[in-house]
């Protein structure tokens, strides 16, 4: 016979019964909060327009119509050269969106060099005045 009573066998079992109700019970918090997460990011994908009217994602080549940002350039740069960052900032301005987003501010300056590139090999009257700390410095010509 064994030394050990029989009510401590009995509360390690129950012990051990807990123990692994708690860990079974942590896995399914811990999936329950990965999908709250994936609940709040649909949402957010689906919920209404931000205050200033720009969705949260927005399609920036729904933001401008067929060669628009190419003559929104045209404009800025008839008051003399400017870098493409420059550039970006004011399209962004002068169509009234949040200028302070940087992640509108990069894909709006993507396009800009996308658009001023293809004036250029057009030979639209652009073309490129250099660069200044990596970043392309475009003028009319």
């Amino acid at each position: 016979m064994t030394d050990t009573p029989q009510v401590i066998n009995t509360l390690r079992t129950k012990a051990s019964q807990l123990e692994a109700f708690i860990a079974k019970a942590e896995r399914d918090i811990d999936r329950a909060r990965k999908d709250l997460a994936h609940v709040h990011a649909t949402m957010t994908l689906f919920e209404a327009p931000r205050e200033n009217g720009q969705p949260s994602y927005m399609n920036v080549n729904a933001l401008f119509r067929r060669r628009e940002l190419a003559s929104l350039c045209k404009q800025a740069l008839a008051n003399g050269p400017m870098n493409t960052r420059e550039l970006a900032l004011w399209v962004i301005q002068h169509k009234g969106l949040d200028g302070d987003d940087r992640y509108l501010r990069t894909a709006v300056a993507l396009r800009v060099v996308q658009a001023l590139t293809m004036q250029a090999k057009r030979g639209a009257g652009i073309e490129r005045a250099g660069k200044v700390s990596n970043v392309v410095v475009w003028q009319v010509v």
